[in-house]
């Protein structure tokens, strides 16, 4: 969380909320410079390891170009995500592609591009890889995704690594794949990794997951194998909530070391969450007050179509009022959405609220914008950058008139 109340007044990094929401529409979305470079050289101090950004967490080029400015690679999942990192000046060794829906075109674009390495989810895939490396007179450079069946005891939506998710290669495959990849002229073997899934808070699971990563490096070795990069995923748990503690990185630090002592090879990791999250507040107005029989809502002027994660996974945000007095009230927070889903929170207590006044939803930098729609034809929202009592608008708001002009009326339909 990164807003402050001084004497009553709320503020992100020196800049004054009640002012800011006089210059810009809600809703909108800020971002502290500070806080994004705070969790990075958090995990870069205590694990000493490369970092690969997931860009998925939020695509921002101003995100992006500061994280890399930190010294970070880039992870992609998509084509337009390795788009977005160039444009935003990572060096192409230092993009890192995976995902298991990879079209033909999107191969092509990634070893014209000169990637650091296309990570591989299937057999069938690393095939394709290999025919357009040849059609292309290249050698590609790949790595192998693996999944290593363990379940990250986080939410079923956000698991990544059990045999029934959709993504990487089944582990008991590896010794047909090594002897694939033997026979293979046009593909070079680079790394391998894993990603179990997010928000994953218990040290075992971690222990469960490099153990099975080293095993898979055991039967590399023995097929003559040997990688250059083992990157051992994300997922770092946050707390949205006080009463559970982040992620202790000191310990993953030590167990790290302990099953991979004095590795020939580079290990490195792709947070997106934990990079972004909490610098990340969304500000939005109260459009109107309801009582329903015993129940008081706060509609808002942010609702699902700005802020999903709620809706889609039934997460807690901390919700702060930007004005405050002493009488307290329980409030179920609500979007303006013609869904019956579209809740911000459900019994939360604030100072009593009235129209007009403000609310900052908090810790919403990772997954918040990247997953905003035009549901019920609503614009984007604005996107501010905070760096120490400067900001600056890093996206502007749609309007109407401009998703009006995507849409082509065909000539036959009659006005």
């Amino acid at each position: 969380m990164t807003v402050i109340f001084k004497n009553e007044v709320p503020y992100i990094e020196g800049i004054n909320l009640n002012e800011l929401v006089k210059l810009v529409p809600t809703p909108f979305y800020v971002y502290s410079q500070k806080s994004i470079a705070e969790a990075y050289f958090e995990i870069q101090n205590k694990l000493k390891k490369k970092i690969f950004y997931s860009i998925k967490a939020n695509s921002n080029q101003a995100v992006i170009a500061f994280i890399n400015s930190l010294g970070a690679g880039a992870d992609v999942v998509s084509i337009e995500e390795m788009q977005r990192a160039l444009s935003a000046g990572i060096n192409p060794n230092k993009i890192i592609y995976e995902g298991v829906g990879k079209s033909q075109s999107d191969i092509v674009n990634a070893i014209q591009n000169k990637i650091r390495q296309i990570n591989v989810e299937s057999i069938e895939e690393l095939l394709q890889i290999n025919a357009i490396g040849k059609s292309l007179s290249k050698n590609v450079n790949i790595g192998l995704r693996i999944n290593p069946d363990i379940d990250g005891n986080t939410l079923d939506k956000i698991s990544t690594g059990r045999k029934t998710d959709k993504f990487g290669i089944e582990f008991k495959q590896l010794s047909k794949l090594c002897s694939l990849i033997k026979s293979l002229n046009n593909i070079q073997l680079k790394g391998m990794s894993c990603h179990i899934g997010s928000q994953i808070f218990e040290l075992q699971v971690f222990n469960k997951t490099f153990t099975k990563m080293k095993e898979g490096l055991e039967i590399l070795n023995s097929h003559n194998l040997n990688i250059e990069h083992l990157n051992l995923g994300g997922g770092f748990g946050i707390s949205y909530d006080d009463n559970i503690k982040d992620f202790n990185f000191s310990d993953l630090a030590d167990l790290i070391n302990n099953i991979f002592p004095n590795p020939n090879f580079e290990i490195s990791f792709e947070p997106g969450r934990y990079l972004v999250a909490k610098a990340g507040t969304l500000i939005t107005k109260i459009i109107t007050t309801k009582h329903n029989d015993k129940t008081n809502f706060l509609i808002t002027d942010a609702g699902m179509h700005t802020f999903l994660r709620p809706a889609m996974y039934g997460v807690y945000h901390k919700i702060l009022s930007l004005n405050k007095n002493d009488k307290k009230i329980n409030y179920i927070v609500a979007g303006p959405i013609c869904e019956s889903s579209d809740i911000l929170s459900k019994n939360i207590k604030l100072s009593e609220q009235k129209t007009g006044n403000y609310l900052a939803i908090c810790d919403v930098g990772a997954y918040g914008a990247v997953m905003a729609s035009n549901y019920n034809s609503k614009c984007l929202p604005t996107e501010i950058m905070i760096c120490d009592k400067k900001y600056n608008i890093i996206r502007k708001q749609e309007n109407v008139s401009s998703l009006i002009q995507k849409d082509i009326v065909p000539h036959w339909i009659k006005n």
